[in-house]
């Protein structure tokens, strides 16, 4: 048979609409999405929060005045919650009851949105998203979330910074009614948006690449395996988060009002004046050990499809 004859690829072109029709009539459930999203967002934050406020109380030091490292800032942190076993893991888990009330819709926006911007941007017939374009629906969905993100990280960090441990509803109210209303809560803005964009630009790609290098499951799905899909996660998290910490630091630096600085430039030049291009990367470890398992638990739970199992759907196909 010619393979270049005209019945040949008729029937090739008819195959391919064929799968491209199969494909668009896949139902779309956004509900168990939000859910998956909520429920490993949750479950990351409870694990990795301790080291979030390490990282946050490392970045917003000037020098080694206060803690000459990790492990002097976890220990220094631990102690200061005493007395008591149960005082010391609640003083490790200060600020947490925000994070834990804000992850879903984070998490939720996050990854649905990522998911639209990929289906919207993939080609006819394409098997997988190319690499522009899976950095640009990361770099949406990054945008999308900050509506949710910079208030959330702003209450994180004024709580985790308190010495007298202050409750949210007080610290919402005294910044909507004295420190300028809702625009309060939007403070950092700016830094909060590129680096959550800057990230999602490189994490969503990275983790895609590397998730489709993994050996898939035998239920004929095309999922990638449980460990595969985690490694996965942890690898694309701590790479990007790593990329990205000078962004986190100027962020943790102007939502925690401790310095004047006058936009995202200005922070960037008076750190590195300052303190040195080090200052740039405090916390960056810390960083990554929080990203990364928070992206890896997120992803899995996200692609095993728990909530699809917990409301008895069939988990549909990714894109």
């Amino acid at each position: 048979m010619n393979p270049f004859s005209s019945k040949h690829i008729k029937m090739d072109v008819d195959e391919l609409e064929l799968l491209q029709e199969e494909r668009d009539e896949v139902p779309v459930r956004y509900l168990p999405k939000v859910l998956n999203g909520g429920i490993s967002g949750i479950v990351g934050v409870s694990c990795v929060f301790p080291m979030d406020l390490v990282k946050t109380r490392l970045q917003n030091q000037k020098g080694t005045a206060t803690y000459s490292g990790i492990v002097d800032c976890f220990k220094k942190s631990w102690r200061a919650g005493a007395p008591g076993k149960l005082n010391q893991v609640k003083g490790m888990y200060q600020g947490a009851s925000v994070n834990i009330f804000l992850i879903t819709p984070e998490k939720a926006i996050k990854l649905v949105a990522n998911d639209f911007f990929r289906h919207a941007l993939m080609k006819d017939q394409a098997e997988r998203l190319s690499t522009p374009r899976g950095m640009v629906a990361g770099a949406a969905a990054g945008f999308c979330q900050v509506v949710i993100t910079t208030p959330m990280e702003l209450l994180k960090i004024r709580m985790q910074q308190s010495p007298d441990k202050v409750k949210a509803t007080r610290l919402i109210w005294n910044l909507l009614t004295k420190d300028g209303g809702v625009r309060a809560l939007y403070r950092g803005l700016g830094p909060t948006m590129a680096r959550d964009v800057s990230f999602s630009a490189l994490y969503f790609p990275l983790f895609a690449y590397l998730d489709g290098l993994g050996p898939r499951k035998k239920d004929d799905s095309g999922d990638a395996v449980f460990w595969a899909s985690f490694v996965s996660g942890l690898t694309a998290g701590a790479s990007a988060s790593f990329a990205v910490t000078p962004l986190d630091v100027v962020k943790t630096r102007i939502q925690s009002g401790g310095s004047n600085y006058n936009g995202i430039c200005h922070a960037f030049y008076r750190i590195w004046m300052d303190e040195g291009v080090k200052a740039l990367f405090k916390g960056a470890i810390c960083r990554m050990m929080v990203m990364a398992p928070l992206f890896g638990i997120a992803q899995t739970v996200y692609y095993v499809g728990l909530a699809e199992k917990i409301l008895g759907l069939e988990k549909g196909s990714r894109v």
